[in-house]
């Protein structure tokens, strides 16, 4: 967390949907940064040690979907905290990694800062415990 305020990455490659994203992720009281795709994603956490939460679109462009780039923060940067979003699918919690949480587009603002407070304040815990 930066001064006291955890910095979520928003990751989204349709414009306006990230927009809206980085809204309510200030809305809710973080620090938004935003990427098109998962490779500007891990260039952005490769420069960062500071991100907190990353809140992923599952369907993207680029060399992987959401749920490769969760993965792929689960093994290289186990402390930061995943969301993943999705409006094509409902994704089975098997296919995340543990602790992570999923929502299904359309969300509600309500929801997505519920979960992202539930995560930022998990301390790693497994999924069930942060989903009580």
């Amino acid at each position: 967390m930066k001064n006291g305020r955890a910095i979520v990455l928003v990751v989204e490659d349709t414009a306006i949907i990230r927009m809206r994203a980085v809204n309510l992720v200030e809305s809710a009281g973080y620090e938004a940064l935003e990427a098109c795709d998962a490779d500007e994603a891990i260039r952005i956490l490769e420069a960062r040690d500071d991100i907190d939460l990353v809140f992923t679109d599952v369907q993207m462009l680029g060399t992987m979907d959401g749920i490769k780039l969760a993965h792929y923060i689960r093994d290289r940067w186990p402390p930061v905290k995943l969301l993943v979003a999705s409006g094509m699918a409902t994704i089975e919690e098997s296919s995340l990694p543990i602790g992570s949480l999923f929502s299904a587009k359309p969300y509600s603002e309500h929801e997505i800062a519920d979960k992202m407070a539930r995560l930022l304040a998990s301390n790693n815990k497994s999924f069930a415990e942060v989903d009580d």
